[in-house]
């Protein structure tokens, strides 16, 4: 499915980074970040160019493509791995940032995911993720379509438990990034630390 959404030649998402990762950043400590879902690399080639080194997971080939050219375009150095989420393995105390930005999966992964999150972050280590939250369904402007792949406050505090919440907030913003997410959308934000 991804591929065929990736597969043309604009930026679906565009180019421009994500809005809570633009104004947040800084609070990632300088040093290795992990982009999960990182799909046309966007968010990476942003983070890259702050000084961060910076690997990006996606288990889309033809969006690590497009990202790979953003990043040449960008003239920033990336790591791009191709894997399914459900089974890539970002190890243990590794990452001083881990960047989570629309990454909806199915229900039973992204649990998995989250547990492997805290677990992959340094100590002091910040998660910085956004997502949308059920009521998205109303607005229709981006998202899955089914609220099992969807996160909230509640969720986030249960499954990324052994972080401590520095910012955590359910709101609606306007949220314009290319084509496919455009207009009012109900999101979940969140910066955790790992203790």
């Amino acid at each position: 499915m991804w591929d065929e959404k990736f597969d043309t030649k604009h930026y679906v998402y565009g180019t421009e980074p994500n809005d809570f990762l633009k104004v947040q950043f800084g609070i990632i400590p300088i040093g290795k970040v992990l982009c999960l879902a990182e799909g046309e690399g966007r968010n990476a080639v942003f983070l890259a160019q702050q000084g961060y080194h910076v690997t990006a997971v996606d288990a889309s080939i033809v969006g690590l493509e497009k990202a790979k050219r953003l990043a040449d375009e960008n003239n920033v150095c990336i790591e791009f791995i191709h894997a399914d989420l459900e089974n890539y393995d970002p190890g243990e105390n590794q990452w001083d940032g881990i960047v989570s930005i629309f990454c909806h999966i199915p229900d039973p992964i992204r649990k998995k995911l989250h547990q492997k999150v805290v677990k992959g972050l340094k100590s002091n280590g910040v998660l910085l993720l956004e997502a949308y939250t059920p009521d998205q369904l109303k607005h229709k402007t981006g998202g899955p379509p089914t609220e099992e792949m969807m996160m909230s406050k509640a969720l986030l505090e249960k499954e990324l438990a052994g972080l401590k919440f520095r910012h955590l907030l359910e709101l609606e913003r306007e949220v314009i990034e290319g084509t496919n997410h455009f207009g009012i959308g109900a999101v979940v934000q969140a910066i955790g630390t790992r203790q």
